[in-house]
């Protein structure tokens, strides 16, 4: 966060008008073209016993406020500044709060769909998991903050993604922490990355990544159409499907160094503190994506195992 300290001036101190300490005076009745030794005593009055801020309107008091003391303004003085806790500015320790709570809600309501629904039958998880969508595109393109409606989102998610696992885990034993570690894993990785500089957040890199993003959602949602008409372009298995399981799990933590990038601009210029929801809620959706990709990476790896 930048700060500023306040520069205090007083007009006039310092300058020929002001005679200060009898420096710019003309004595009255004295020749200018005469020895000024032989005149009176030029220190004969003491500047100093008039007090030369009397004028001064910086120090004047508001009608009935009693005049602070020395000590009082003393304390004043030597006291911190406001921080971003007392002007209501974006912390990192509100950003990892919230991230927390929406990470929490996530993991919940996936549990709630692990044990609650059986295995084979997950309809109202997909439902769960389209109507999540629909609230992250709302959250995404509102341009007001709303925490109720990013844990929403995350209960929803949270929901979908626990029955799916569940599922997984049905035909691949122990995939789910698999999955979990890692995600973790690569949270960790980039975190690392980008706080040593190793990763750095540039106009270009930033274009890069977001063209590969667009084409690989694209490729997918081709897929996806393709697989309603029975067409298989083979995507999600063999040796393609890890190709493209890995370059998903690279989308996600490029995801993760933009949303790392974001909170500390958002930090850096003094962002309201309601927008570390925001930046919660951008980390989850991260994390979520990665989380799926690895699933399906692992899947694919551990083939009818």
């Amino acid at each position: 966060m930048r700060s500023s300290n306040p520069v205090f001036s007083r007009e006039g101190s310092f300058t020929r008008e002001s005679g200060y300490a009898g420096f710019g005076t003309t004595q009255a009745g004295s020749p200018s073209g005469g020895n000024p030794y032989g005149q009176s005593n030029p220190y004969g009055t003491n500047p100093y016993g008039n007090n030369p801020y009397d004028n001064n309107p910086y120090a004047q008091q508001a009608p009935g406020q009693q005049q602070l003391t020395d000590e009082q303004l003393v304390e004043m003085y030597r006291a911190p500044s406001a921080g971003p806790l007392a002007t209501g500015r974006m912390t990192l320790d509100d950003v990892v709060a919230r991230t927390a709570m929406t990470l929490l809600t996530l993991v919940a309501a996936g549990a709630l769909a692990w044990f609650a629904l059986p295995a084979e039958n997950y309809g109202v998880a997909v439902g769960a998991g389209l109507v999540a969508f629909v609230i992250g595109m709302v959250i995404s393109f509102k341009r007001s903050v709303s925490p109720p409606l990013i844990l929403l989102y995350a209960g929803l998610e949270g929901f979908a993604l626990g029955a799916v696992t569940h599922v997984f885990d049905t035909i691949w034993e122990g995939i789910a922490i698999q999955a979990v570690l890692g995600t973790a894993a690569v949270f960790a990785a980039m975190l690392i990355g980008y706080k040593s500089g190793r990763i750095r957040v540039t106009p270009r890199y930033t274009r890069i990544g977001i063209s590969i993003a667009m084409g690989f959602v694209l490729l997918l949602m081709v897929n996806m159409v393709a697989s309603m008409f029975g067409a298989d372009m083979g995507l999600r298995a063999g040796p393609l499907g890890i190709v493209v399981g890995l370059v998903g799990i690279g989308l996600g933590a490029f995801f993760l160094s933009l949303d790392f990038a974001a909170v500390e601009e958002a930090i850096a210029q003094g962002a309201p503190q309601k927008e570390a929801w925001r930046a919660a809620f951008g980390l989850t959706l991260s994390l979520v994506w990665i989380y799926i990709e690895m699933l399906r990476l692992i899947a694919i790896l551990r083939g009818d195992d």
